[in-house]
């Protein structure tokens, strides 16, 4: 007999239901937590469990085996050697599955796939030092674009045009003075 040997397929072809599986996979070794709809967190938990509990021992076989399912070396090698003796320890179980409510629109199940020992405070205090380096980036970027648009071309250019509003269509038009 055939029960419990089944697999969600998810409404979708086989070639697109494997990257799917590829691409979820990656994303969830990179980011260690990821959000999507419940039926596809709990196919994708399936094929992340088997491949941690590979990353354990670091051979070359398991190496390769992984590296048809994560499509980044660099994830790879985030598996074998961080997230792999992370989770010596365990036996099983390496994923949880948080429902978090229903996506407006379609109403599907919407959860959260992640890692057991993710450590929300970290990302949260690494993802604010980003954002901070980007807004420092973005304030001498916008000093510059502030120098650009002072110049003298565009500062003439202001002064010869006038903006009209065409009522019919409401659409707005330069327009040189003048003419």
């Amino acid at each position: 007999m055939k029960h419990k040997n089944g697999f969600n397929p998810l409404s979708r072809t086989t070639a697109h239901r494997r990257a799917l599986h590829r691409n979820m996979v990656t994303s969830l070794f990179k980011y260690e937590r990821i959000t999507t709809t419940k039926q596809k967190a709990m196919e994708v938990r399936r094929t992340a469990e088997k491949l941690i509990t590979r990353s354990k021992v670091d051979t070359f076989n398991n190496r390769r085996h992984a590296a048809k399912y994560i499509w980044d070396d660099d994830i790879v090698k985030k598996l074998f050697s961080d997230i792999g003796p992370r989770m010596k320890d365990r036996n099983g179980g390496y994923t949880r599955i948080l429902k978090i409510g229903f996506r407006e629109g379609d109403a599907a199940d919407v959860a959260i796939l992640e890692l057991v020992d993710y450590d929300f405070e970290k990302k949260e205090k690494d993802t604010k030092k980003k954002d901070d380096s980007k807004k420092s980036d973005d304030k001498k970027t916008s000093k510059k674009e502030a120098g650009f648009k002072s110049s003298k071309g565009e500062s003439e250019h202001k002064k010869n045009t006038d903006q009209v509003v065409d009522s019919s269509s409401n659409r707005r038009y330069n327009r040189v003075k003048g003419s």
